[in-house]
Order: structure tokens, then C-alpha cells, then sequence
């Protein structure tokens, strides 16, 4: 029976302004796929990639424009060869993952080859801003075992608003998000002060095309290509740049190209990671497990939002959990539930 295609935008509003280097974000546009084939449902969601031009908007324009053969797609390889990298593919090829869930009678997990998902410690994200407001949001973190502060490219506030959350949690693993926010010529400086400050993980300090910059760096601390991995074409300009990948769903197009960059870099001696660009739980569950298989976890998008979906991931001692019954869960799917 050929699938059905329906989609919609919705508009969830942050808590709080969020800031990094060159954006301030206040509320999130994601594209909701519907796929259904007579008493079974899929359901993928996407932001998009906000650097790349990748909105809603360009979302629902190539949904548009692919209908037919999206409803004609029979395999998530196909969507592969059909549509690019980027938020609609992911958003097609979550909700193939849910609809495959339905009709085997199996959670998304057990496609992915998880037996027992287990709860993963997250990070929990800081925005750029004074130190002292940073190291109070810090403290609000009671529960954060991982916390990562986004940063500027202003390397003496940047260090300062570190040592203030450090100060204020001595306790918890720091990494920092650089955003593409420096130059080569500040790299030693701010990865010997990070090292410093007990932070162990930095990721992106350098602009997309930069990335031969890195070559012969010898940092104190892992560097994780984030805005330099977009998608599997890629994975083998890394090596010798950086030690991690940061993989997002929106960036490479979904779950299915997501579990090839993780092979892909545990052959090429990389560390993983799996990030999010905010959205609902219903964007998270897919990443959560991705997350199964990572070293890092970055999924904290719904704590952003004045709202989220029900159900909904679930948060606590530092961790998240996300139910079957969220995403991917063949009884949770049926057509009309």
C-alpha cells in the first residue's frame, strides 16, 4: 500500500532567550512528518540546520516538491538517493523508522539493534552571558552531572564565564561550544585555559573551511567537529583535525545516515557524539538512541522550551530517558492515536 505524506509546522516558544557566537534564538519552527499506511503511522520531526539556511520554510518547500515521490519511497536507503542531507530528509526518514515499528510489531530500538535502551547522562546546555548570571544558571543545574556553556569568541570573557561556572560546580563535567567563534592564532590560548579550568571537551572553535587550520594542533583537550561534520561526506576530512563528531539528525538527515557517521567514525578512531538543534521530545527520542552508541550526549532541547509534547522525554539525576511510548513504539503509532 503506497504511504501517505501529510506535514505541519509548529512553533514552540523558548523560556528565555538563548545566545551564541553571532545568534540569539527565542523560539523554535520544527516540521512534523506524518506518514501512514492504513492502520499504521510514522512521525518524524525537524528544525533544520539555522546556519545553513535550513528553516521550516525550506523544510515544507522540499516536502512540497517531493511529495510523490516521498509517497512512493519503499525503503529508507531509497529516501537516501532521494532527498539530501538536511531537516525534511530527517524529518522523512524518523517518521519511516516509526512506520517500519508498526508494521513489524517492534519498537524503533530493536531496529536499531538495541536490545535495552538504558538512561544516558546529558549535557545541559548555558548560553553565553555574564559570568555571574552563567554561574547562577550553573547552580540552577542541580541536577546536571554534564553541563556545556556556549561561548562567544571573546577568549577573556569567554575563560571568565568558564572559571565562574566552574566555581560554582566543581562537581560536574564542563565542556564548552565554541560555534565557530575563533581563529587559529587564539586556539592555544583558549584550549590551555580550558584545559586549565578542568573543561574536556571543545567543540568547533573554528569556522566550517577552516579546518586544515588544525592540522598539527596539539590540543590539551578533545576537539569535536560539529558545523565541520554535516554529513557522512564528511567523516574522512576529520582524522587529524579533530577526535570527536558531533552528529545531529537535522544536520545529516536522519536517523539512518546518523547510525552510518557512528560506525563510520568508531572506524576512523573518533570519538561520537550525538547533539541536537532544541525541539520536542519527539526530535530527541530518535537522537536518544542514536545516543546508545556515543561517548557525549547533548540532548537537552526540550528543557528550552516553556512547553513540550505528551508524552515526553523524561530528565532526572542528569539523564534522559525517553519511552517507547514517545517515539517508535508500535502500539503508540496506530493510525489515529
Amino acid at each position: 500500500m503506497r504511504q501517505r505524506l501529510a506535514f505541519r509546522v509548529e512553533t514552540f516558544r523558548l523560556a528565555a532567550p538563548f545566545r551564541i557566537s553571532g545568534y540569539v534564538f527565542e523560539g523554535s519552527d520544527v516540521v512534523v512528518v506524518e506518514l501512514t499506511d492504513g492502520d499504521h503511522r510514522g512521525r518524524g520531526e525537524a528544525g533544520g540546520v539555522y546556519y545553513l539556511g535550513d528553516d521550516a520554510a525550506n523544510i515544507v518547500a522540499t516536502l512540497d516538491a517531493n511529495r510523490a515521490a516521498i509517497e512512493g519511497c519503499e525503503s529508507r536507503s531509497d529516501l537516501q538517493q532521494l532527498l539530501p542531507p538536511g531537516g525534511a530528509r530527517n524529518a522523512v526518514d524518523c517518521a519511516m523508522w516509526e512506520l517500519e515499528a508498526s508494521r513489524l510489531g517492534q519498537p524503533a530500538h530493536a531496529l536499531a539493534g538495541i536490545a535495552e535502551p538504558r538512561p544516558l547522562v546529558t549535557t545541559f546546555t548555558l548560553g553565553a552571558d555574564d559570568p555571574a548570571k552563567m554561574a547562577e544558571g550553573a547552580r540552577g543545574y542541580a541536577q546536571a552531572r554534564a553541563i556545556k556553556l556556549k561561548l562567544t569568541g571573546d577568549l577573556d570573557l569567554d575563560l571568565a564565564r568558564v572559571a565562574a561556572v566552574r566555581e560554582a560546580r566543581p562537581d560536574a563535567w564542563l565542556g564548552v561550544d565554541a560555534n565557530q567563534g575563533f581563529a587559529i592564532g587564539e586556539l592555544e590560548a583558549l584550549a590551555r585555559g580550558l584545559a586549565d579550568l578542568g573543561v574536556e571537551l571543545l567543540e568547533q572553535p573554528l569556522a566550517r573551511g577552516r579546518e586544515a587550520d588544525l592540522e598539527g594542533f596539539d590540543s590539551p583537550i578533545p576537539v569535536a567537529a560539529d558545523e565541520s561534520a554535516l554529513s557522512l561526506a564528511d567523516m574522512a576530512s576529520l582524522p587529524g583535525r579533530f577526535d570527536v563528531v558531533n552528529i545531529k539528525l537535522d544536520k545529516c538527515g536522519g536517523l539512518t545516515e546518523a547510525l552510518d557517521i557512528a560506525r563510520e567514525a568508531r572506524r576512523l578512531g573518533l570519538g561520537v557524539m550525538v547533539g541536537n538543534m532544541v525541539g520536542t521530545s519527539l526530535a530527541m527520542a530518535p537522537a536518544f538512541i542514536l545516543g546508545q552508541y556515543c561517548d557525549y550526549v547533548d540532548l537537552d532541547g526540550p528543557t528550552f522550551l516553556t512547553e513540550d509534547r505528551s508524552p515526553a522525554a523524561r530528565y532526572d539525576g542528569g539523564k534522559i530517558w525517553c519511552p517507547d511510548e514517545v517515539w517508535g513504539s508500535p502500539q503508540a503509532v496506530a493510525a489515529g492515536a
